[in-house]
C-alpha cells in the first residue's frame, strides 16, 4: 500500500506555492513531549489546506486509557476543530506507522493521505501485520507514504527504549 516509490504531494506548499510549515517537525515535537512525560515517543499532526489543524503524542500511561495514541488523539482534536466527524481532505503526520486500532479510526474518519516516519514491524497495520487498508472490509483506504524521516524517528525510539532498561 506504501506509496514511497511516487513522488507524495509537497504538503508545504499550497497551490500558489506559498510555504505553509512542516507538519512532520510538529509531529516529532510531539513525540519528542511525549518522551519526556514517559510515553512512548510518538506524535502526530493533522493538515488540512496546508495548515495545522490538531496534533497531539502519546497519552495512554497519562491519561490511563489504552486507546489514547497519538494519532487517536490527534483525530479527536482535528474533529472537533473543524466541527465534523470526517476528516476529508486531511492529512496526517505521524512518527511510527499506525497500529491497527489507529488504522480503523483513520479509515473511519476518512483521512486523505498518511505520512510516517519508522516502520513497526511488530506493531504496525499499515505496510506490515495486517495491512489493514488492503483488506476488503476497510472502508476508506488513504495514500500512504512510510519512510519519511525514518532514522530519526528510529532512533528517538531506541533511546527511549534504551533509557527504560
Amino acid at each position: 500500500m506504501n506509496n514511497a516509490d511516487h513522488n507524495p504531494p509537497d504538503p508545504k506548499e499550497d497551490p500558489k506555492g506559498e510555504s505553509k510549515g512542516d507538519p512532520m517537525s510538529v509531529a516529532f515535537a510531539e513525540a519528542r513531549a511525549a518522551a519526556a512525560r514517559g510515553e512512548v515517543p510518538v506524535g502526530a499532526a493533522i493538515v488540512k489546506d496546508g495548515r495545522v489543524v490538531a496534533s497531539a503524542g502519546n497519552r495512554p500511561r497519562e491519561l490511563r486509557d489504552p486507546s489514547a495514541h497519538a494519532e487517536m488523539l490527534a483525530i479527536r482534536l482535528a474533529c472537533e476543530a473543524l466541527d465534523d466527524e470526517r476528516l476529508s481532505g486531511c492529512d496526517l503526520y505521524v512518527t511510527l506507522e499506525p497500529c491497527t486500532m489507529c488504522a480503523g479510526a483513520i479509515s473511519f474518519a476518512r483521512i486523505r493521505r498518511i505520512y510516517y516516519a519508522a516502520h513497526d514491524p511488530k506493531g504496525g497495520a499499515v505496510d506490515n501485520g495486517v495491512h489493514f487498508f488492503d483488506q476488503p472490509t476497510c472502508h476508506h483506504a488513504p495514500e500512504v507514504y512510510g519512510g519519511i524521516r525514518e532514522s530519526e524517528a528510529a532512533t528517538l525510539l531506541k533511546e527511549f527504549f534504551e533509557g527504560r532498561r
